[in-house]
């Protein structure tokens, strides 16, 4: 795997590149992106970086076209053109394209989608949605061709009305101009993902608005109710929360003009119940999951957190709120799985080692960093079982990495992680017992959402976050509800697949449950779960 130095106005950039990989599809990765818009065919020939080392294919037809003879001489090359087969590599990039928030996807983190639709004849291309409480994540298919063109990662902006879905629901439930505020949020952030991908990577913008006939969108309830602009009266009440709520738009023509997609078709599946989003039969559909053996167990860690088990006949689910700590959000020094965030920790004689995302300086932990961090520290004694430092870390936190002061972890963070990791523990406890099982009976755990991407499952079972499997039966599925969703944009079929899933489903509110508090106590500690 290359490692790619880039310079430019902003310092030293490291990062490792897959060698498979152009460097533009590395730094679309990261905070740092090349100007493009032609979708990486080198037609644009706006891409241009100065190769300064490292062994590279020779310049393509593109970049014999868009450089000239002087500049080839000089190490100008195309970003789009550019791959590398060594070890090392350096770049400069003197003319970056402005910064965004919006980046994209790891390819290696998206399942391939089987699925066409080669009778179209109109309007071929259609958006998947994952609508994530702390992030969005947008997929742009030929539907005609079932080819994914480009995919895009960013915050989900109504995080300045609270960082959870208790917030949001109340700030929509106050005031109207809330509601309104919140929907139109969503669907900005929606819309500006879609622009940017067609702008970089496809070199159209209006003309393709006009060619996409189906959006497919995907959520937890909260966030599909507010997208809507429902408000959230019906979701906070109890009565309701066993009850599935209506989360379609209300004025379709209204969507287009507004989306800019003037012949879309908007497909939004029902969530299953109160707290249940469609997502969680997304991930369902992806995995596989009903399919599978009797005893899979499927988890969708988020600041929501859902969760289903498959007993042969029905899918027992549930949902936790567990707060952003498995999002890395939070945290005195917490960031979503991107580029410098600390996912890996190990011992490292008298110290530790930190493996962050693409190479970078550490930045901050990541929800698996976290994990790690929290599991290694437990096991060397620096932690109590209580979740309580062992000896102060004084004002400026645990220092994992002495220099690195975005390396510490604090009293403070250690709890949000026990929290969020609690209630999922105990919400798997009641889902087993529900289906009659115990743990031994589990054949297949799916672990899905961004979290799992790099979670330690020995690191992860020593603190009680997953159950004792052999880690053999364990997956780990990265962006299994945008999967899911993909899979509905190519199926004709479209909302049935969710319908009938939907059909075998059992729904499990944990706040009727009487024993359901005790059981959230007895796992807060950092103790594996009893077999």
């Amino acid at each position: 795997m290359p490692r790619l130095t880039v310079h430019s106005a902003a310092g030293l950039t490291h990062l490792d590149m897959r060698s498979e990989w152009s460097v533009r599809e590395a730094l679309d990765t990261t905070a740092l992106r090349v100007r493009a818009a032609c979708g990486g065919t080198g037609t644009c020939g706006a891409c241009v970086v100065h190769l300064l080392e490292g062994q590279a294919n020779p310049p393509t037809v593109a970049e014999y076209m868009k450089l000239s003879p002087e500049e080839r001489a000089q190490g100008r090359r195309l970003a789009c053109q550019l791959r590398f087969s060594g070890e090392t590599a350096t770049i400069r990039l003197d003319d970056p394209a402005p910064s965004s928030s919006w980046k994209s996807l790891f390819p290696d983190e998206l399942p391939p989608v089987a699925g066409a639709c080669p009778e179209l004849s109109r309007y071929p291309y259609g958006l998947a949605v994952d609508l994530g409480t702390t992030h969005i994540r947008v997929a742009l298919w030929d539907r005609k061709r079932g080819q994914r063109l480009a995919t895009r990662q960013g915050p989900n902006p109504q995080g300045s009305f609270g960082a959870d879905v208790l917030n949001r629901l109340a700030a929509a439930c106050t005031r109207p101009e809330g509601a309104k505020e919140l929907a139109q949020l969503a669907r900005g952030a929606i819309i500006e993902a879609v622009r940017d991908m067609l702008a970089r990577d496809v070199g159209e913008v209006s003309p393709m608005l006009r060619e996409i006939g189906r959006v497919v969108v995907v959520g937890n309830t909260a966030m599909l109710v507010l997208l809507a602009e429902r408000g959230g009266e019906e979701l906070m009440a109890p009565e309701n929360w066993q009850r599935r709520l209506d989360c379609t738009p209300t004025d379709p023509e209204a969507w287009r003009q507004s989306w800019r997609l003037p012949h879309a078709e908007f497909l939004v599946p029902a969530p299953t119940s109160g707290f249940v989003g469609s997502d969680l039969i997304a991930d369902v559909l992806a995995t596989g999951l009903a399919q599978g053996p009797p005893g899979s167990l499927l988890l969708d860690l988020g600041t929501n957190t859902e969760l289903v088990l498959w007993d042969g006949t029905w899918l027992h689910l549930t949902s936790v709120a567990g707060g952003p700590a498995f999002e890395g959000l939070g945290l005195h020094f917490g960031m979503a799985a991107e580029p410098g965030a600390i996912c890996r920790v190990r011992p490292d004689g008298a110290g530790f080692a930190c493996t962050t995302i693409g190479g970078l300086e550490p930045r901050g932990f990541c929800g698996s960093g976290l994990a790690d961090a929290i599991a290694v520290l437990r096991a060397q004694g620096w932690l109590k079982p209580s979740g309580r430092f062992a000896a102060s870390p004084g004002p400026q936190g645990f220092r994992l990495l002495p220099q690195v002061p975005r390396s510490a972890l604090f009293g403070s963070d250690v709890d949000a992680f026990q929290r969020a990791k609690a209630a999922t523990a105990a919400a798997m406890d009641e889902l087993r017992r529900q289906a009659g099982m115990r743990w031994g009976d589990l054949r297949r755990l799916c672990v899905c959402g961004a979290f799992g991407r790099h979670l330690d499952l020995a690191h992860a079972q020593s603190v009680g976050l997953l159950p004792p499997i052999d880690p053999a039966r364990v997956e780990l599925f990265a962006n299994a509800t945008l999967a899911g969703c993909e899979r509905a944009l190519l199926d004709p079929r479209g909302a049935e697949l969710f319908d009938e899933l939907r059909a075998e489903t059992r729904s499990l509110n944990l706040s009727y449950l009487p024993d359901y508090d005790m059981r959230y106590i007895d796992h807060l500690r950092l103790t594996g779960i009893a077999p």
